[in-house]
């Protein structure tokens, strides 16, 4: 018999991963990756704004799968898609993709036919607004940077922008109506928990209540549960035979979790990427609707993950992004003094002299950009002397940084009374950061098992397996 085969999708926040996994093996035989770099500039500025350029995202996307061995490509039997969640991107049925050649290709935002992603990142809603914004019939709360929120600052500040399309999704969405061809985009009930405004007991949007207020409700996608077929190829692309079937897309923090939870019960999964969060899967008894009173806490959420279960999460804005700024102001301020340093020379000294200082002083607060549940916070350096200011002291103190806040979001007595006695590492912010991993393991006082490998592409394809 000839070897079949899953592809497991992540379209991150900064580069698409794929993975062609066996089905009979359960592994991957073949990876590729490309950083997307499709940032674009905000008319609001980078504080307000955040947007990422779509064609480029999916130009990253077909890269990377054109690269697959094409003698595995054709023996393909389904496809799984994950990536950043919360966001929105606008497209205008009938003209937003075509193929030139084999390759699918999306319209530039230039030809008017699709719009900027808008990211989990965007920060135009402020609180005030969404103070203006009527109170969700949902367990979770509205942030800026969730799609509904985005979508209500558009129709009260920019209708005009909205008038062009007819279609809205996160970016998975748009990738998977893409290969699909679908004409309504479909959406998992992760990524609709993530867009806030929709109902996890119900499985539905809070139509009515949004229709009141305003909002433009015919930009809401179709919802289908998490592992649910959204539609097949529509003709064969790269090899991968038409008829395929795609899966509708999910969300990334899941999947990262899917791939890597080796105990079930027992172990929380902490990735570090570009933001940073800490999780575990909830027992099956576990019901929204008699939450107890222990687990309100305010930074921890629950979302929906697989089979009805849900994700206990502390989600961090910030997380590999501070580093990923401390490394560039370096860089800049190298710059400024008549010097060029390459980044990845930058990477290894401050890590090395980092994990050099076991411990520091200095105390860094890194939250820059705020978060969910407490928007106006902001970082701060504090117990500042004339022998902690090295970069290695900076360095431990804002890896050690990073880290308290993840604690002060989801304590280790929270973990521990549910009954997690370990954490998984994952994320290539902390799979490559060994001051990272020993805070982690100083401050949360527990076995922490660093997996690589086990990304969300990975878990999008298992996930495809489980759901066939």
């Amino acid at each position: 018999m000839s070897a079949e085969y899953v592809l497991g999708v992540d379209i991150g926040t900064t580069s698409v991963k794929v993975n062609l996994i066996d089905i009979s093996t359960k592994k991957p035989i073949a990876r590729q990756t490309k950083d997307t770099r499709a940032d674009c500039p905000s008319e609001l500025g980078p504080a307000a704004g955040n947007k990422q350029d779509a064609a480029r995202i999916a130009s990253a996307f077909h890269g990377c799968v054109s690269r697959l061995p094409r003698d595995k490509l054709k023996l393909i039997t389904s496809i799984g898609v994950c990536g950043q969640m919360h966001g929105v991107v606008l497209w205008k049925q009938g003209s937003a993709w075509g193929y030139q050649g084999e390759r699918l290709e999306l319209s530039t935002q230039a030809s008017g036919s699709v719009s900027a992603v808008y990211t989990w990142q965007d920060n135009r809603c402020t609180p005030a607004f969404l103070a203006s914004l009527p109170h969700p019939d949902s367990h979770l709360g509205m942030s800026s940077g969730f799609g509904i929120p985005t979508l209500f600052w558009m129709a009260r500040n920019k209708p005009e922008r909205l008038e062009k399309y007819n279609r809205a999704g996160t970016i998975m969405d748009l990738i998977v109506a893409m290969l699909c061809q679908l004409d309504e985009p479909v959406m998992s009930v992760q990524n609709a928990a993530s867009w806030g405004y929709f109902n996890c007991v119900s499985a539905q949007w809070n139509k009515e209540l949004l229709q009141e207020a305003g909002f433009p409700v015919h930009f809401l996608p179709k919802v289908i549960p998490a592992g649910g077929v959204a539609g097949t190829l529509k003709q064969a692309w790269l090899g991968i035979p038409a008829g395929t079937p795609v899966g509708a897309a999910l969300g990334d923090l899941q999947c990262s979790v899917f791939a890597n939870l080796v105990r079930p019960g027992f172990d929380a999964v902490m990735n570090i990427s570009t933001s940073g969060q800490l999780g575990f899967v909830m027992q099956k008894e576990f019901q929204l609707e008699n939450k107890l009173a222990d687990e309100s806490i305010s930074s921890v959420q629950y979302f929906p993950y697989f089979d009805g279960q849900y994700l206990a999460v502390a989600a961090s804005l910030n997380g590999g992004n501070s580093l990923a700024l401390f490394v560039k102001i370096l860089q800049q301020w190298a710059q400024e003094l008549g010097f060029s340093v390459p980044q990845d020379k930058v990477w290894t000294r401050i890590l090395d002299l980092g994990a050099a200082h076991e411990s520091t002083t200095l105390e860094i607060t890194p939250t820059l950009l705020g978060e969910r549940h407490n928007p106006e916070v902001r970082g701060t350096v504090s117990n500042i002397d004339q022998s902690n200011l090295g970069l290695g002291c900076v360095t431990r103190a804002l890896c050690q940084g990073i880290i308290a806040n993840l604690l002060k979001m989801m304590p280790k007595e929270f973990l521990v009374s549910h009954g997690v006695d370990r954490i998984v590492g994952v994320g290539s912010a902390l799979t490559r950061n060994p001051v990272l991993q020993s805070e982690v393991s100083k401050q949360y006082a527990l076995p922490l098992e660093v997996l690589t490998g086990g990304d969300a592409a990975l878990g999008a394809g298992l996930s495809r397996l489980l759901h066939v």
